[in-house]
């Protein structure tokens, strides 16, 4: 009995997960955009920037309200918050919303017969749109932060975007650095999902380097 309870709510999540893909993946742009706006149009009259930020405070209350929706479900009340860490931290800084789209591109694979891309052709992909929406992301929140500090570096948008490119590849110049507590925040995290997407990606070319070099091995002819 009680499996049967688990597989129904488990059933019943899976739906609602499904028929929101679309909605919170379409609120997850208009809340970076709206915020995009509010950080980079600094003479934005004040009835526009009340707009923005209704519906970034509109797209937050969706984004609460399906997390609410999905615990509600789930019925494991503390199991579900463990089990989707990655979810409650994102509920509480909305900015990382965005990568929904990678969720969205994923989705989309799913529905058709055959994926088009090869598995390691999907994990570079899904690294590349992670990364351009965190580095967009994470632009906007350090600009935020930093472009009117004192001794700040980071003094325009493209200083920021130029410092998250580096952050991001690990390369890590050294002429831009954010200066403020919130700006050193978010570098750390831009450094920790760069590190991991680089994995990510490095890991994936080279087994498929390994797997297409054991294909050739299999397919020679034998000497003799």
């Amino acid at each position: 009995m009680e499996a049967e309870h688990a597989a129904e709510a488990d059933s019943r999540a899976r739906r609602w997960e499904q028929r929101g893909e679309i909605p919170l993946s379409v609120a997850s742009l208009l809340f970076l955009a709206a915020y995009a706006v509010q950080v980079l149009a600094h003479g934005l009259p004040p009835v526009w920037r009340s707009v923005c930020l209704a519906v970034t405070v509109a797209s937050w209350a969706a984004f609460a309200l399906d997390y609410l929706v999905r615990w509600r479900l789930d019925g494991r009340r503390l199991g579900f918050v463990r089990a989707h860490w990655l979810d409650t931290v994102v509920l509480a800084l909305p900015l990382l919303r965005p990568l929904r789209m990678v969720r969205l591109y994923t989705a989309v694979q799913r529905r058709r017969a055959r994926p088009r891309l090869s598995l390691h052709a999907r994990v570079i992909t899904y690294a590349g749109l992670t990364a351009l929406l965190l580095g967009f992301a994470g632009s906007l929140a350090v600009y935020q932060q930093e472009h009117g500090a004192p001794d700040a570096t980071i003094r325009t948008f493209g200083d920021a975007a130029w410092w998250a490119c580096a952050t991001l590849t690990t390369v890590g110049y050294g002429d831009v650095a954010p200066v403020t507590p919130l700006g050193r925040l978010v570098a750390a995290g831009l450094m920790g999902c760069g590190l991991a997407l680089l994995g990510a990606v490095t890991g994936s070319f080279s087994s498929w380097l390994l797997q297409t070099f054991a294909r050739e091995d299999e397919d020679r002819p034998p000497a003799g």
